[in-house]
């Protein structure tokens, strides 16, 4: 709900993958605002369509992935998405016209199905209305081996999957591995005729339009004057200034939050409190993320709390996972619970029941029961919260802050308010799913838009 935030965002990011020689990013998943924080914005003279790339310090963009990967059966990675033309057209295109109209210069295919059709071969879709329709001058590329995902098992009959991914319109093919393989099978597809030139003179005019679009010929290493954008002071305090924002507060029983800096012992629990890969989730570093503080440099939820406390008059003790005789003994004046799921991407993040791992939700139960509490939750989306809300007094969904915990801590303390507003409904039960607004029967924990809100408060608190 703050799209000049997001802007800024993908500026930081397009100048810091510029600064490590990489022009071009496959970003984002349809969230149009980004664009242009990535690209620049496109000049008003420029013809619809046709790719924008605003100079050294922009990147290509890639709009992903096409189309309809969101509303997937029981939202399962790469599943088919069952739809009318009309329903795909109305719920999922909006976001790639948009993108198209401000210049973005690719878009990336899904390795999900259309009513049984997989995307990487609809030619309707990609050459008929993506091309057609909506006049897209940029390049098509696959996804991360996508035309192997064409056949059960993978890359069964490859040659033909070749035949119908390009045929379909694709004009660049993501193959990490069995390149020779591809380019002996497409050498042969084109002498048969079976893949025309004029498709592949179609697919080397975008590609060209693009390259010349970011001046990669002129440009084609890395400008070593930019390297000290990487993980700049700036930058990281706008990643703290997102994580402030976007953090939603869903439960604040007799004011509880914002909490005082002064004069209280603090107890502070979870395996989330103080690790930053939790914090950051899949996607960082490595592909699936990973535990501990080693991966890269960033606050913890832990260490904010450590650095906005009044250090004279009050006492933080970190206790990863309490017992109930300790808590009871103790004299804490509250407790912040900081519990989530362990970090994920892609298909490992297809999960049915959607709860914290333990020892979380005994946790909760043992450390709320006993001390006034706040549980923050560090998610990638909304999970099982309902049979714990009862012992809990402020309840915060922090998503992924990232490397930036202070952010989280800026709020928890007063010295900002609680402004965000959930991005989606928050359930009650699994059973319910999928549920959204203008459902028949829409009874959710917390609806969309949802989000309390709190003032800032002075330091003298």
């Amino acid at each position: 709900r703050d799209p000049e935030l997001v802007k800024r965002i993908g500026a930081a990011t397009a100048l810091e993958a510029r600064a490590t020689g990489i022009p071009y990013l496959f970003a984002p998943c349809v969230a149009v605002k980004i664009v242009t924080g990535l690209q620049g914005d496109i000049p008003s003279t420029s013809p619809k369509g046709v790719p924008y790339v605003g100079g050294k310090t922009k990147v290509a963009a890639c709009a992903k992935h096409y189309v309809g990967d969101g509303g997937t059966v029981n939202g399962i990675n790469e599943n088919n998405t069952i739809l009318s033309r009309h329903g795909l057209l109305s719920i999922h295109m909006p976001g790639y016209s948009a993108s198209i109209i401000k210049g973005v210069s690719t878009v990336m295919v899904s390795y999900s199905s259309w009513n049984g059709d997989k995307m990487h071969g609809n030619r309707d879709l990609i050459t008929g209305f993506l091309k057609g329709t909506l006049r897209f001058r940029g390049f098509v590329i696959t996804d991360w081996e996508g035309l192997d995902r064409m056949t059960s098992p993978r890359h069964a009959n490859y040659s033909n999957s070749i035949l119908r991914g390009i045929n379909a319109g694709i004009d660049m093919i993501m193959v990490p591995m069995k390149y020779k393989e591809f380019i002996d099978d497409l050498n042969q597809l084109v002498t048969n005729h079976e893949i025309p030139m004029s498709r592949i003179d179609d697919a080397v005019r975008r590609v060209l339009r693009v390259k010349f679009t970011m001046g990669l010929f002129e440009n084609p290493l890395a400008d070593e004057t930019l390297v000290n954008h990487l993980g700049s002071h700036e930058h990281r305090e706008l990643a703290r200034e997102a994580v402030r924002k976007s953090l939603v507060l869903l439960k604040n029983t007799n004011s509880m939050l914002p909490l005082p800096k002064k004069g209280s012992k603090i107890l502070v629990a979870g395996a989330h409190a103080d690790n930053l890969g939790y914090q950051c989730g899949g996607w960082t570093i490595q592909w699936q993320g990973q535990s501990g503080n080693n991966a890269t440099v960033g606050t913890t939820i832990m260490d904010a709390i450590m650095n906005t406390v009044d250090k004279q008059s009050s006492q933080v003790v970190y206790q990863e996972n309490p017992d109930t005789k300790y808590l009871q003994s103790e004299g804490f004046s509250y407790a912040i619970v900081v519990v989530g799921e362990l970090p994920y991407a892609e298909t490992e993040g297809n999960n049915m029941n959607l709860t914290i791992p333990e020892p979380g939700p005994t946790m909760i139960k043992n450390v709320c029961r006993a001390v006034k509490c706040v549980v923050v939750v560090v998610s990638g989306r909304p999970v099982v919260i309902e049979p714990y809300l009862k012992w809990i007094d402020g309840l915060v969904a922090a998503w992924l802050p990232g490397t930036e915990g202070q952010g989280v801590a800026d709020v928890l303390f007063g010295n900002y308010g609680f402004s965000g507003k959930l991005s989606r409904t928050w359930f009650r039960s699994v059973d319910q799913l999928p549920m959204n607004v203008g459902d028949e029967h829409y009874d959710p924990l917390f609806p969309f838009g949802f989000g309390l809100t709190t003032e800032p408060t002075d330091d003298s608190n």
